[in-house]
């Protein structure tokens, strides 16, 4: 079976179906978490999650729709939350009230986190050189897959592996191309992940955050893939 996983669209329309055209035929999609938040979409994007996707967990923005005031010390989380309040329909926001924190999937032999499985550090910035960290959580699991920092990479973990596809919708790695993966799976547990990056149009994705009165840096770190 072969299934397409992805994170951190973040409300970036473009980039979301730009990856949906490139990814390869799979089974079913996975998302980590990180629909909404930061750029102009972010109920195109729900909608189109929603279709594309087997399951989907919550990402911290889209748990602070309600409460976009949580990040008024950062203005540029602040005006993406703000938007995705004012747009989203009621079922669209309890829809994404509803996500999970984690979920299961491939005969619960795959977990699917946002950021770190443990409740209290749901929070928590997990980078690729911090995959082994997660060996104690791996328990009967092939494999984690998690999103939160928008760096993608793969690591092989306690015969078993952790994987961040990569930020669709503002990737933070140096690359402003959008990030996804596809596992490939066997019934003996020797799962394939291949990471992919496709370029898509920025400069539509830039004039439109600025026509939406979001902060120039939303539109400046896409070019950089900061």
């Amino acid at each position: 079976m072969k299934i397409g996983l992805i994170s951190d669209v973040h409300a970036n329309l473009p980039a979301l179906e730009t990856v949906l055209d490139d990814m390869p035929t799979v089974d079913r999609i996975y998302g980590a978490g990180g629909v909404v938040g930061y750029n102009p979409w972010p109920a195109d994007c729900v909608e189109r999650v929603r279709d594309v996707a087997a399951a989907t967990v919550r990402g911290n923005h889209d748990r602070t729709v309600e409460t976009p005031e949580r990040y008024r010390a950062n203005r540029m989380a602040e005006a993406g939350l703000e938007r995705a309040k004012a747009s989203l329909s009621a079922d669209q926001r309890d829809w994404i009230g509803d996500l999970p924190r984690t979920e299961t999937f491939g005969g619960d032999r795959y977990l699917l986190a946002h950021s770190h499985p443990a409740a209290e550090r749901e929070d928590a910035y997990i980078y690729p050189d911090d995959f082994p960290t997660l060996d104690r959580h791996m328990g009967e699991y092939d494999g984690i897959v998690l999103g939160h920092t928008h760096v993608q990479g793969v690591r092989e973990v306690a015969g078993g592996f952790v994987c961040n596809p990569g930020s669709v919708g503002q990737p933070r790695d140096g690359d402003p191309r959008a990030g996804y993966a596809v596992l490939d799976t066997t019934a003996d547990g020797a799962d394939a992940v291949e990471t992919h990056r496709v370029e898509y149009d920025i400069d539509s994705v830039a004039e439109a955050v600025r026509k939406a009165d979001l902060p120039d840096l939303t539109a400046e770190r896409l070019y950089e893939g900061e």
